[in-house]
């Protein structure tokens, strides 16, 4: 029997449906459609991982994304900076994600506003004026922090500490890396764990030429972002890139850095403008936020009305959750000043006054 006598035996058999059935089956199959930008970078951050296990020329395993830099003192987490509070809280503690939780951002409806604020923003950090910081100084930064104890099972809120710390800006690796004082009281900061040969300028070590060092390249910059950080079990990949460029935003850095990082925050799924936000001093200002829908936290990113300086963070739960009721407070950070100096311990003028 012919392919065509086939055909014609079929269509007696079973109608229009298995004709269309052929014609489907003749027909080349279609282009798979476009992944959304930030499916692409996720695509792009899981083949760079690979890369990163299979071996080099030598056999050697190439080194793997760095995590976040640790905080010295596990029992109570006080932040540096404006850092983003998505997973860990205090003691090692993790918050734990709910079962339903999607695994992908949506573009939220207020997006378009924050976009609009983000770019003022960025104008007016490009607008600053650079400091000159040489390797043998030390990046000084005074800020007001505060933030949940979880040991208990519940979310205590610790008083207001002043914060004051010296990072130095060797480019390393550095078994010391600089200084802290809470209170007044001083501790050393030392290479994280697993450094043996100490910690590298990176962003666990984030020094103002490596920060300088970063594209600027708004697009550029979000995909280096998404490649090099790794997310908490559970948490959006969005979510961790937000979370990254918040604990970056109370560094001392380059204008042109800090304008880069504004245009790319723009570019995450679910940033929306925040215009009632207030740092840990209560200041309130203009803000950005988004919300963490594993952990069930919002972060508002907080600028000054006039000359829309960074002023500082705030993170608090969107839910009732185990560790607290909506609206508890997570962390609150108040950056008061930054400076550049010549040795650890040494307070500018300006830092001193104020």
């Amino acid at each position: 029997m012919t392919h065509d006598n086939r055909r014609a035996d079929r269509s007696d058999d079973q109608g229009p449906q298995a004709d269309i059935e052929e014609l489907a089956r003749l027909l080349p199959a279609p282009a798979p459609e476009e992944l959304p930008r930030a499916q692409h970078l996720l695509r792009k951050e899981q083949l760079m991982r690979q890369m990163d296990r299979a071996p080099d020329r030598d056999g050697a395993a190439a080194r793997r994304p760095r995590p976040t830099r640790r905080l010295p003192r596990p029992a109570l987490l006080l932040p540096l900076t404006a850092l983003a509070l998505a997973g860990v809280i205090t003691a090692g503690v993790t918050l734990t994600p709910s079962d339903d939780t999607p695994a992908t951002a949506t573009a939220s409806p207020n997006a378009r506003p924050a976009v609009a604020l983000l770019d003022r923003i960025s104008l007016a950090a490009a607008a600053e004026d650079a400091p000159t910081v040489r390797e043998d100084q030390f990046a000084y930064t005074r800020a007001k922090v505060r933030g949940a104890d979880l040991t208990s099972g519940k979310a205590v809120v610790g008083p207001l500490v002043e914060s004051e710390t010296w990072l130095a800006q060797r480019p390393g690796p550095l078994r010391k890396l600089g200084l802290r004082k809470e209170n007044g009281e001083s501790f050393a900061l030392n290479a994280e764990l697993g450094d043996t040969d100490g910690t590298p300028a990176g962003f666990g070590r984030p020094t103002y030429q490596w920060l300088a060092s970063l594209p600027t390249d708004p697009d550029d910059l979000l995909t280096y972002l998404y490649a090099g950080t790794p997310a908490v079990d559970g948490q959006e990949r969005d979510q961790a890139v937000f979370d990254r460029i918040g604990a970056l935003l109370g560094e001392l850095m380059p204008p042109k850095t800090a304008a880069a990082l504004y245009r790319a925050a723009a570019r995450i799924p679910g940033v929306t403008e925040a215009p009632a936000a207030r740092d840990a001093l209560g200041r309130h200002g203009v803000g950005i936020a988004r919300d963490d829908t594993t952990f069930h936290t919002r972060t508002e990113w907080v600028f000054d009305r006039d000359d829309l300086t960074f002023l500082g963070a705030r993170s608090r739960l969107t839910e009732d959750t185990p560790y607290g009721e909506k609206g508890t407070l997570m962390s609150g950070t108040a950056i008061l000043a930054h400076a550049v100096v010549d040795k650890a311990g040494q307070v500018p003028t300006a830092a001193r006054e104020s």
